[in-house]
């Protein structure tokens, strides 16, 4: 769509209000909301508004940002009232003088994109947001309850949980994204929606799409959506893992497709992989990166933390799913240690750049560990297979993400800042506060 495009669309739509959406370095969305009068003035000149209160944004004597639409992105909210109907489109960041703005998530990802656009790839990714509904009348309160009693894949003619879904599906389906499944995960209250791949850029738009639709649908019914990694202790967590796969972009080939190697896998695909478990340690503060995080990833919950890939076995960091014959194009790696609490633009960054780390170094992957449930293993049998581990704490992540040279360069110097500065904050609030857990154990046997 191009200007003129959205201006019928939005008339067509009785819109009213228009939300202008970016994302902070944390991955929260910001909105700047105008009355749709206003559109065809800031589609041709921009709507400024002040980022130096902005998380990882300008200094204050740089505050004033300019914020382009991507008419492309284009959505109705089907949860605003017809009388005030609101759309949404994401926008681009600039500064006065017309240059991109560095600290902008979503454009650090555009730029890490055009580097393999340039090659003649594209980056498809798709990702599967797993999330916790909670009743509304405790969701926040120290221990949230799930709200139903399902289990994984459970099924029920007509229960709550089912209700919900399927009202999220509907909107997520007129919000424009291609949703193909959604079902119980195994927690109580647990959930995965998932939608078709698409390219980097558009998938990380979906994801967001996905939270805050998910929030709002689920508020209209009482209850309280949680992308949490791990909002209660002892049962399984959320993640979102991500189907990764490169194509060529002039003639739509999976470049990970080799017909005459035995797992179907081409020499770029098996650097690929190489290139992610060599930065996994790092990778780890991008795209599990909450103090909280760090306990979903242990073992007994089906989260991976040994750093390791193999076909189908799902106790690896990195899984190639069975192929089908014919279906060249599904060939992809499955990632499976990001979470939804993630910013998704920098997350692909870090791995698009992981991986390509791989690629240009022609970095060869390890042998596949097929037939082993690494979580059976102990310490000496792992280091006999030369399989190391994730981080056992954002700290450590942390520590591992200023070592790494490849990762920071691919987040950029403002953005890269802004993120780590914050991260560490966000650390040392962790570390500092007293838990319940503490309380419980040292208040009187201390």
């Amino acid at each position: 769509m191009d200007g003129k495009d959205l201006i019928k669309r939005v008339k067509e739509d009785n819109v009213k209000f228009l939300s202008l959406q970016f994302t902070d370095v944390m991955g929260a969305v910001k909105s700047v909301d105008m009355p749709i009068r206003h559109l065809e003035g800031v589609l041709e000149d921009g709507a400024w508004f002040d980022g130096s209160s902005v998380e990882g944004f300008a200094r204050i004597q740089e505050s004033d940002m300019r914020l382009k639409i991507d008419t492309d992105t284009y959505a109705v909210l089907p949860w605003s009232s017809p009388e005030s109907r609101r759309a949404r489109v994401f926008c681009d960041i600039y500064m006065p003088d017309g240059s991109p703005f560095e600290g902008d998530p979503r454009g650090t990802l555009k730029r890490m994109l055009k580097k393999i656009a340039d090659r003649g790839w594209k980056y498809n990714i798709g990702p599967e947001p797993e999330f916790f509904l909670f009743k509304g009348s405790n969701g926040h309160g120290i221990h949230p309850v799930p709200h139903d009693t399902g289990g994984y894949f459970d099924f029920s003619s007509f229960d709550e949980a089912v209700v919900v879904r399927t009202a999220l599906m509907d909107a997520l389906d007129s919000m424009g994204l291609d949703v193909e499944v959604g079902h119980h995960e195994v927690a109580l209250g647990q959930h995965e929606i998932d939608f078709r791949f698409a390219d980097a850029l558009k998938a990380a738009d979906n994801v967001l799409t996905l939270k805050y639709t998910v929030k709002a649908i689920a508020a209209q019914h009482g209850l309280v959506a949680s992308f949490m990694p791990k909002p209660v202790y002892g049962i399984n967590g959320s993640g979102m893992h991500c189907h990764q796969s490169l194509f060529d972009i002039k003639t739509g080939d999976n470049l990970f497709f080799d017909a005459k190697d035995e797992a179907k896998l081409s020499k770029l695909a098996y650097s690929f992989i190489a290139g992610q478990l060599e930065h996994a340690r790092a990778l780890a503060a991008v795209v599990a990166p909450t103090a909280n995080s760090y306990k979903r990833l242990v073992p007994g919950y089906e989260a991976p933390v040994y750093i390791a890939w193999a076909q189908q076995n799902r106790s690896a960091l990195i899984r190639i799913p069975r192929y089908t014959e014919g279906r060249d194009k599904s060939v992809r790696a499955e990632l499976r240690f990001p979470d939804p609490s993630s910013n998704p633009y920098l997350a692909f960054t870090a791995m698009l750049a992981a991986a390509l780390d791989g690629i240009d170094r022609n970095l060869a992957a390890p042998k596949p560990l097929n037939n082993v449930n690494l979580y059976d293993l102990n310490r000496k049998e792992r280091a006999k297979l030369g399989v190391t581990e994730l981080p056992g704490s954002l700290r450590e992540a942390l520590l591992e993400l200023e070592k790494d040279e490849a990762l920071k360069a691919a987040l950029e110097p403002t953005t890269y800042e802004a993120y780590i500065r914050a991260k560490w904050e966000e650390w040392d609030e962790y570390r500092l506060r007293v838990s319940d857990y503490e309380i419980e154990r040292y208040l009187e046997n201390a």
